[in-house]
């Protein structure tokens, strides 16, 4: 029987306290502790989608889903009038409230997609 190697070693870096909260979130989010989740990020980062390219990917993703929805939502009135600035403004905020959330769950939706297709 193999032994599993002893953790012995430890990497660390300083984050804010908005920023440490952000990361408990997601750890929890997986069922994991920050520990466990941090330690998959670095050490398994297609997994978790911690390198840069997939934080990249995920940024664009939000953004093309958030000008979807834009898209969507911003049609002429019925009298033909174009909305206006406000009504504009309003709906981008409505949609940069969510499009990060929103970006994940079709990340994850695809990734459970993919592991339950091998």
């Amino acid at each position: 029987m193999v032994k599993a190697s002893l953790r012995t070693k430890s990497v660390g870096t300083k984050v804010s306290d908005a920023e440490y909260a952000a990361l408990e979130a997601r750890a929890r989010a997986e069922n994991l502790t920050l520990s466990e989740w941090m330690r998959a990020q670095l050490l398994e980062p297609s997994a978790g989608g911690g390198t840069a390219d997939a934080l990249l990917g995920e940024v664009l993703l939000s953004e093309v889903l958030a000008l979807r929805a834009l898209f969507l939502n911003l049609r002429p009135l019925p009298d033909h009038a174009v909305p206006g600035e406000a009504e504009v403004r309003a709906e981008i905020a409505r949609v940069d409230a969510t499009k990060m959330q929103r970006a994940r769950e079709r990340l994850a939706a695809q990734k459970k997609a993919s592991e339950a297709a091998r």
